[in-house]
Parts: C-alpha cells; structure tokens; sequence
C-alpha cells in the first residue's frame, strides 16, 4: 500500500525512517466525514532533540523532493510534540509520553490505518 500514497507522504515518511522515527503509521482520513485533511503521518521519538532532527528532516526532503513547504508548523519550541501542516497532509512527531497522552489515533479511528 505504501506505493500507492502520494509523493509527498512518500518523502516524509524517508524522512522519518532516516532519523529512525517509530511505530509510524499513516491514517488515510479521505473517508471519513468532518476529517480536517485528506491523511495523517504519526511518528514518536525517544527525546526533544530526535524530535526536531525528525521534523527537519522531513521539511528538508519534502521542500527538495516536492518543492512543498509547510502552510504551518507548531510545537518546535517545546520538542514534545511538532504538528507540520502541510494542508491535505498533516504530520505529527511526537515524543513517546506526548504520544500516548494526546493518543490522536483513538480520535480518528474510522480512518484506514498503515503501519510503516
């Protein structure tokens, strides 16, 4: 299924899988009703500074790769957790705790699910 995502979901998650981002999965939201984008990237890190290298480096290869740049980033200050909106696609690095915490799949569990 990863071949049929589009070309920018297919350079964020080489970005991810470069910095050694975990337990990513993608969430396709195109069926659900009220969805805020077409798809979901969700990825976690062990640390604030995995965080930002992870977050950088899908920036880095989806600006090169694909000529996109995010509409709007939040979170870089903090590392727990960075929210890239790049408007159908919207991606998520959190570092573990935040993850399990704010547990974003549970809120869209409708959508079709890919673990990568």
């Amino acid at each position: 299924m990863k071949n049929t995502f589009p070309a920018i979901i297919l350079e964020a998650l080489e970005g991810i899988s470069e910095v050694k981002g975990e337990k990513t999965v993608v969430m396709d939201l195109r069926k659900l009703e009220n969805a805020v984008c077409d798809y979901f990237i969700i990825t976690e890190a062990q640390s604030t500074t995995q965080v930002s290298a992870i977050s950088g480096n899908i920036e880095k290869r989806v600006r090169l790769q694909c000529d996109e740049r995010p509409w709007h980033t939040e979170g870089t200050d903090q590392g727990e957790w960075v929210l890239m909106d790049y408007v159908n696609i919207v991606i998520h690095v959190f570092q573990t705790e935040s993850r399990n915490f704010y547990d974003i799949e549970s809120l869209w569990e409708g959508a079709d699910t890919s673990n990568i």
